[in-house]
């Protein structure tokens, strides 16, 4: 019998050729305590069933949405779900959260994961629910967003179908196409190239069962409890102005990308932040699915319409590329939700781009900093894989600079292949380091080490030992949470979290849990993902930042500069990997793939 909340299976469809079929793979217990639900068992998922040196665009290579045990229950923001597979953009692991009611119908068809691999014969949709699996053609989708594919669905099976689905780059393989549901999406790493290279336009579930918890009592109380917290302090930020409300805090204390991260000040800020554009343009803000936050804030478009604008598309689609116009970035962001792309990969693919335009390094004098048309251009050659620049720029900005030489790379904007978010590297030195050796490559959701740098309790600019410890804190944290599922911006709610998390995850399991069993899965996820890097290919040299990062001082004004020099961050890394238990190369030690479960 699976403990409360699981089901203790997960089911592999086989989407090869005209049609589909489902087998159960068994989850056993020990699995599911040690790897939680959501991105840790997909860790262990994509260990087990993803051959070794697949390519991500191979029928082979498994696609796996994943749920945990919190999914369905009335705890707030646990309506998440992961999606997990071998990354087109780095060649390496890759998982993107989500939050939609596609998780909860996605669990409730009496699985803890879905895992698809094959490729269909021509453009299809899976359906999934209590009756088992089945591939419908809908040659009529093709080239549509992936909201309009949704509709489309829900017109043609029915309403009480929940959908994911990708947009046209997904279908054409862009290499940071995303996966959408309920216009929302899992973003990061390409995974929209990897369910589209299976042909397979969306995948519809339905609710078929349902799952019980250990203590329904106590859930309940947990619940409350949970949900007045969320209406706290540690949340205010979220609901009043969203995560825009970075944009002018980073502004200020010069950890704003700008211009391909030649500058971290954006004299244009101001236009596109959120206090100016809550008064001017703000017109409603929603929630997530299970969510008593509601961090979603929507601005009106011109022209008509709203856009959910974010921190991350903004600073992408702005300063990134020294466009400062509201309209004009509005809009770009709008065109890559069309599309399906990932805005901070497009972002930084763009920059890059423009900055090898300004140089000479591709012929194409209209891509210049500052031009929002062009950045429209830009991602309307992406989307489309036109010839010559859609096609470089889909392959995002490593892939590019390799194909441009010249010491291009040297200004990529990437780690491991996927590219930077909105954190300033030499002025966050622990965000450094966590940018540096997280296994997704440059992220900021899977290591959040920039709250350690901006707390005032480090010195932003010295990275040390205790930037050490507080990336590695930083990453168990978000091991944890990305595996239970909650939302990271709960995250302030909890006084002792490790505690707090074990009685919840107890309450609905079952499981005697404590604060240091989470430490250990922690741990545990954390290090199954650098197996699997390792098993693909990755190497110690994969831990680094770009040489911009490392070579060149940030300019900070009145003469002061912030310098993140090769030395000190091979010197943050080499503590890193003691902390890990890692040996030099960053790889662990043969006696330790033991507790992984790799064979379990």
């Amino acid at each position: 019998m699976a403990p409360g909340g699981f089901f203790g299976r997960a089911l592999l469809v086989d989407v090869g050729g005209r049609e589909a079929t489902g087998t159960p793979f068994e989850l056993t217990e020990r699995v599911l305590r040690s790897y939680l639900g959501g991105v840790g068992l997909g860790t262990w998922l994509l260990h087990r069933l993803a051959p070794p040196g697949v390519d991500p665009l191979a029928p082979a290579a498994p696609l796996a949405f994943v749920f945990s045990s919190l999914v369905g229950t009335p705890l707030t923001t646990s309506a998440k779900f992961a999606v997990v597979a071998k990354s087109p953009l780095t060649g390496l692991l890759t998982d993107a959260l989500a939050s939609s009611q596609f998780a909860i119908s996605g669990k409730l068809t009496g699985h803890d994961a879905l895992v698809i691999r094959g490729r269909a014969d021509e453009l299809s949709v899976l359906l999934i629910d209590g009756d088992g699996v089945r591939l419908e053609p809908a040659p009529e989708l093709a080239g549509l967003a992936a909201g309009e594919a949704e509709s489309a669905a829900k017109s043609r099976f029915g309403r009480n179908w929940r959908t994911a689905a990708i947009g046209a780059a997904g279908e054409r393989g862009v290499r940071y196409a995303t996966i959408s549901h309920d216009g929302r999406h899992a973003g990061r790493g390409g995974l929209g190239a990897v369910l589209g290279a299976k042909n397979i336009k969306a995948v519809l579930v339905k609710a078929a069962t349902k799952v019980s918890v250990a203590d329904q009592a106590g859930v309940l109380s947990a619940a409350r409890d949970l949900r007045k917290r969320s209406f706290g302090p540690a949340t205010a930020k979220y609901r009043e102005l969203g995560t825009l409300a970075n944009l002018l805090a980073f502004n200020a204390v010069s950890t704003l990308p700008t211009r391909n991260f030649t500058a971290a000040t954006f004299e244009g800020a101001p236009r596109l932040a959120a206090e100016e554009l809550h008064e001017l343009r703000g017109v409603a803000r929603n929630s997530c699915a299970s969510c008593s936050i509601g961090c979603e804030h929507i601005y009106s478009r011109k022209g008509g319409g709203g856009q959910r604008m974010e921190y991350e598309n903004v600073f992408a689609l702005g300063p990134l590329c020294g466009v400062s116009d509201p309209d004009d970035v509005f809009a770009a962001s709008a065109r890559c939700d069309e599309l399906g792309i990932d805005t901070i990969s497009a972002g930084g693919t763009i920059a890059w781009a423009m900055e090898c335009a300004e140089r000479g390094l591709i012929d194409e004098p209209w891509l210049r900093f500052g031009d929002g048309k062009a950045v429209l251009r830009a991602l309307d050659a992406i989307g489309t894989r036109s010839p010559g620049l859609g096609e470089l720029l889909a392959q995002g900005s490593r892939r590019a600079a390799e194909a441009v030489g010249h010491g291009s790379i040297d200004f990529a904007p990437q780690v491991k292949g996927m590219e930077l978010p909105g954190y300033e590297p030499r002025s966050l030195q622990s965000m450094a380091l966590g940018l540096a050796v997280n296994a997704r490559g440059a992220d900021h959701n899977r290591s959040g080490a920039y709250e350690a740098d901006l707390s005032g309790e480090l010195d932003r600019f010295d990275g040390g030992a205790a930037h050490v410890a507080a990336a590695v804190g930083t990453e168990d944290r978000a091991a944890v949470m990305d595996s239970m599922i909650l939302c990271k911006f709960l995250r302030g709610v909890f006084d002792d979290p490790f505690t707090e998390w074990a009685r919840l995850l107890g309450l609905v399991t079952g499981w005697p849990l404590d604060a240091d069993e989470l430490r250990g899965a922690a741990r545990r996820i954390v290090r199954a993902k650098r197996a699997f890097n390792v098993r693909e290919g990755a190497t110690a040299a994969d831990d680094t930042l770009p040489a911009r990062m490392l070579e060149t001082p940030l300019e900070l004004g009145s003469g002061r500069s912030a310098v993140l020099d090769a030395d000190r961050l091979r010197s943050m890394i080499a503590g890193y990997y003691a902390a890990r238990g890692l040996d030099e190369e960053g790889r662990i030690a043969a006696a330790d793939l033991e507790d992984l479960l790799l064979d379990a």
